[in-house]
């Protein structure tokens, strides 16, 4: 985790949680007080990991955690108090925020951050994987858009449409996507 920002209305709990996430490689922990700092500090900064000690001095911490996960793409520990934690657990859960009970043990905590920090490394992973397909769908679509206008300009059926391709990708060096563009460009109207 690089960056961490904690959100409490004590300095003591935030020294507290900042004491728990040492253990961590952190490159910076970014403290605030109120919601509204909060919500300032995600839309100018990214952050890894962000800790919500509820209540709040301006709200009580929920609005701010369901915030954070439609404007950042960090792990949100939400801890709220133990008579509550099921109820605010259940309003949170499928915003993927995590609602921990006070008081909580460094244990717990420690494994809630892990629990986290996994489960973001394995959605960045299947983005990553997402937009590999989907570039690669991109890359069909116009090769598949340059056959169509060879066959419509040129008159060639879709198997030598394919071979023109494949063969000036072959005799340029160049990739099929920029063989494709190419002849897009000198066909297409």
């Amino acid at each position: 985790m690089d960056n961490i920002l904690i959100v409490s209305n004590t300095s003591s709990t935030m020294g507290i949680i900042a004491d728990l996430l040492r253990s961590e490689k952190i490159s910076s922990i970014v403290t605030a007080q109120k919601s509204s700092d909060a919500k300032r500090y995600i839309m100018d900064m990214d952050f890894d990991l962000i800790v919500i000690d509820t209540p709040l001095p301006d709200e009580l911490g929920l609005d701010l955690s369901i915030f954070s996960a439609e404007k950042s793409r960090a792990g949100i520990i939400l801890i709220v108090d133990m008579t509550r934690a099921l109820e605010i657990s259940a309003e949170v859960e499928d915003y993927g925020i995590f609602a921990l009970p006070k008081p909580v043990s460094s244990e717990f905590f420690y494994m809630a951050t892990k629990l986290l920090t996994a489960a973001r490394k394995r959605v960045f992973m299947l983005e990553n994987e997402n937009q590999k397909l989907q570039k690669k769908i991109d890359e069909i679509r116009i090769v598949d858009r340059a056959k169509l206008v060879l066959i419509q300009t040129l008159k060639m059926t879709e198997p030598q449409a394919q071979r023109y391709i494949e063969k000036q990708s072959m005799d340029l060096r160049q990739t099929r996507l920029q063989t494709a563009e190419n002849v897009l460009r000198t066909y297409e109207k």
